[in-house]
């Protein structure tokens, strides 16, 4: 076998990515298998979005742009910061990459380093931790169950700080749990990290759009931590255009140089048509951004109604993104024909193989006693899959 680094042995794979080669491989066999596991808007780019790609190609926008991006595409990010969150940005703080999961990536290895510790709220996106692995940091986790809506207090946030504290992430609304942070609850957060002018924060709000609980809230709107605030955003969810790969951020200059500095040795700038078509997702009718929502929330509501019937699922009422995260240790030990469900890992592969449903296990998210569930399909959809995951359950005794 042939020796890899130390770096990539360091790393897992991504079991959202696991599960859903999983599911695909069922299908290849003629399962019928419905994909709850996957975090993706199921609409199509909006057709005004694709003309203006189309477009670019035909004005041969086919070279290698500038590494942080267009400059209209980052004057219209600026301009989008300005009027939905009252935030005043320039060009030069805004770098563009190869989707929001870039965008987070740089930040991290641009800060963190050997001896640094990110505090990082579970449940959590899978990839954060891996990225400070990557980075040579030391991640710490803060946990928040369903009985506090997945979110942590300043108390908690505080008693986690320590002299090697260098960054906080904070995802809202939050993948894998869909909750939300206030404005009042920000204020809190922003209130104890003010008090630490050496830890920068990571604000992850790729979800921003996707918002029943009113206008979004960024922590970045507070003045006494603003300049050490880190947006991380991009057209990905609420525009439905995760295939075109354009996320960026919106930070202090330094860091944004910093970020310029590292993607221009590894990847330089994203790909040219699709920033075109990312700025006219920014400048162009929002319509299309209020149906997805509104189709989000409707489901949204569906599944949590769903769910709530299903004897065993311990279910809260998101307020934001696409996902439920049931706690479901109730079925830890029972069995069904033998097989004995030990942790939400075996649950989801349960529920995979008997039901036909692919979700994925809360473990890889810092919830061992949950399971995520993505409502990004069609109401039709989301009936049979949840009349399938109560018939499934029922089974293990």
């Amino acid at each position: 076998m042939l020796p890899l680094s130390n770096r990539l042995l360091s790393l897992s794979p991504s079991e959202t990515l696991a599960m859903s080669q999983k599911s695909n491989e069922l299908k290849a066999q003629g399962v019928d298998v419905i994909n709850l596991s996957v975090g993706e808007p199921d609409f199509y780019t909006p057709e005004h979005i694709k003309q203006a790609a189309k477009q670019a190609v035909d004005d041969n926008f086919s070279f290698y742009s500038p590494v942080p991006g267009y400059m209209p595409l980052r004057k219209a990010i600026c301009a989008k910061l300005k009027n939905e969150n009252g935030l005043e940005y320039q060009p030069e703080q805004i770098v563009c990459s190869n989707g929001a999961k870039q965008s987070v990536c740089n930040v991290i290895l641009a800060l963190i380093g050997k001896g640094d510790e990110v505090i990082i709220p579970a449940p959590f996106w899978v990839s954060y931790p891996e990225m400070v692995t990557l980075a040579d940091g030391t991640s710490v986790f803060v946990s928040a169950g369903i009985e506090q809506d997945f979110k942590i207090t300043p108390e908690q946030l505080e008693a986690a700080i320590t002299p090697k504290t260098k960054a906080f992430i904070l995802c809202s609304p939050s993948n894998p749990t869909g909750s939300v942070y206030s404005q009042e609850e920000l204020k809190g957060l922003a209130d104890v990290l003010a008090k630490y002018p050496n830890i920068f924060i990571i604000s992850d709000e790729i979800y921003e759009h996707i918002n029943y609980a009113g206008s979004h809230q960024s922590i970045a709107q507070f003045e006494n931590v603003r300049d050490r605030v880190i947006i991380v955003n991009g057209v990905s969810k609420g525009y439905a255009m995760t295939g075109w790969r354009i996320g960026w951020i919106a930070a202090p200059a330094w860091i944004a140089k910093a970020c310029n500095t590292l993607q221009g040795q590894y990847t330089s700038g994203p790909c040219s048509v699709a920033q075109k078509a990312a700025e006219a997702a920014y400048t162009g009718d929002q319509s299309c951004v209020e149906e997805m929502r509104q189709a989000f929330e409707r489901r949204k509501n569906l599944v949590v109604s769903l769910a709530k019937d299903i004897p065993g699922l311990k279910v809260n009422d998101p307020k934001g993104a696409f996902y439920i995260f049931p706690q479901c240790s109730s079925f830890f030990g029972k069995s069904y024909q033998g097989r004995v469900i030990e942790n939400a890992a075996d649950l989801a592969m349960f529920l995979l193989e008997v039901g036909h449903v692919a979700c994925v296990g809360g473990k890889a998210f810092g919830a061992p006693d949950c399971i995520r569930m993505s409502y990004a399909t069609s109401d039709e959809n989301l009936k049979k899959a949840f009349a399938r995951i109560k018939d499934a359950l029922a089974l293990l005794g």
